[in-house]
């Protein structure tokens, strides 16, 4: 009997420390942080979009059970700021900037070497690096930089993901930079197919970009996410023009505003915009044009040659006064240029339908934007060049100032059920696999098998 009883004794002790090892082990895996690094070289202070949204997403995922940590460039596009701090932790993420300032960041041959420097030291990071990560997001800002996401699995077998901001080669052969004949383009798209392949996932901002990008690699197709960029609900809120500090400083809260935010581009139909401002030079409507880029100075230079007295030209506004601007006026233009839909994926209509503005958008038959207008119903779209459409629905809504608000309002409540940051952080979390309820309910599987291995007994 006193055998059976010390057998029976040490048999249930081991059941006993077997099942403790099981709940530490498992406990360990729960409480363990996955660890993401970002690599972009856009970030606050600059304000340039992509990295404006990166910081939201980074902070988001903060909140979750994700350690972030960002390495990012000194400020190119900063409003004031020419120079942060190396080294620096904000919102439970930590930010490691690389030392080399810009060079003529403002030239496309100096942003092109800024972007080579970039990426040359994000790879020299990463070797030493890399190890300390489960998953690299990488996004194309600058276009080269998933290469070294690549390399890095290649060399230490790490999990990445490419964020797809702007899609290249596409870009610089619509616009006619280099011919899709060309060298660089089949060399551009084959490493594409390559660095795409070997990736976790690839990411994209639309419909039509995913559908670019299968059209030449079908392979992918599985592997291409679609994950819309967002705005932040609680942080930019509608506001009456009339109540509007901004709108009054500027004194464009008396007339209808028709408001253009953020970079004009290459990328951007600025012709039907401006067709729509010489045809309504004699109404009481005025646009509003805040930001920069080269057909922002090309727009500014047209009207001065014209003499035309209805437009308002101002530069970038540091980043607190967004909720400000975005609700200076009445309605909001967004727009893509002929041949570049998929190609690019404005960040500004979140923003847009967040301050409750109603939306004019100018695109192909086949954007996205439409789409997104139709389900939103918060404004119409336009195709390119059409700009006495246009003028017609500026001046409906001049006229009715109630449907303006209407769509503005429905545009807000479409783009909280769907693009807030915690609702995109969360597809990013299942994306990357990051899911915290079924890791807790295996430790409960494995509870309940243990307690059932002594009932057993």
């Amino acid at each position: 009997m006193r055998k059976i009883s010390k057998l029976w004794s040490k048999k249930t002790k081991k059941l006993f420390a077997e099942a403790f090892r099981n709940t530490t082990k498992t406990s360990k895996l729960v409480s363990r942080k996955f660890n993401l690094l970002i690599i972009t070289q856009f970030y606050p202070p600059d304000y340039a979009a992509t990295g404006q949204l990166i910081e939201e997403l980074a902070k988001h995922l903060g909140e979750k059970n994700v350690r972030v940590k960002v390495f990012t460039g000194q400020p190119g596009y900063a409003f004031e700021k020419k120079q942060a701090s190396n080294l620096e932790i904000k919102d439970n993420v930590q930010i490691q900037r690389t030392r080399i300032t810009k060079i003529w960041s403002q030239r496309i041959r100096g942003k092109t070497l800024n972007g080579l420097i970039f990426t040359f030291r994000s790879a020299l990071y990463l070797l030493k690096n890399a190890r300390q990560n489960d998953v690299i997001l990488l996004t194309t800002a600058p276009p080269f930089l998933l290469v070294i996401g690549y390399l890095a699995n290649l060399l230490f077998k790490i999990d990445y993901v490419c964020l797809v901001y702007d899609l290249y080669p596409d870009a610089v052969i619509e616009l006619k930079i280099i011919s899709e004949i060309s060298f660089i383009a089949k060399l551009w798209n084959k490493v594409n197919a390559i660095v795409w392949g070997k990736s976790k996932k690839v990411v994209v901002l639309s419909e039509t970009m995913k559908k670019r990008i299968v059209a030449k690699h079908p392979s992918l197709a599985e592997k291409v996410s679609i994950v819309h960029n967002w705005a932040d609900a609680d942080w930019i809120k509608p506001l009456a023009k009339q109540n509007n500090w901004f709108a009054g400083q500027h004194k464009i809260n008396e007339k209808f505003t028709v408001l253009y935010s953020g970079n004009l581009g290459l990328c951007h139909d600025l012709d039907t915009i401006l067709g729509a401002i010489k045809l309504l030079k004699d109404q009481p409507v005025q646009f509003v044009f805040i930001g920069a880029g080269t057909k922002h100075e090309i727009c500014r230079q047209t009207v001065a040659e014209l003499n035309l007295n209805n437009c308002i030209f101002l530069p970038y506004q540091d980043r607190t006064n967004l909720p400000y601007s975005l609700t200076a006026c009445d309605l909001a233009l967004v727009t893509i240029a002929p041949g570049l839909e998929g190609v690019v994926a404005p960040s500004k209509v979140y923003g847009i339908m967040a301050a409750g503005k109603a939306i004019a958008a100018i695109c192909e038959p086949h954007s996205y934007l439409r789409e997104l207008i139709d389900n939103a119903n918060c404004g119409a779209y336009f195709n390119n060049n059409h700009s006495k459409d246009l003028a017609n629905f500026i001046m409906k809504l001049a006229d009715d100032s109630a449907l303006a608000a209407q769509m503005g309002h429905a545009g807000r409540v479409y783009m909280k059920q769907n693009f807030i940051p915690q609702i995109i952080a969360q597809q990013y979390c299942d994306l990357l696999n990051i899911n915290v309820s079924s890791e807790r309910i295996n430790v409960n599987q494995k509870h309940e098998k243990a307690d059932r291995n002594i009932r057993v007994t």
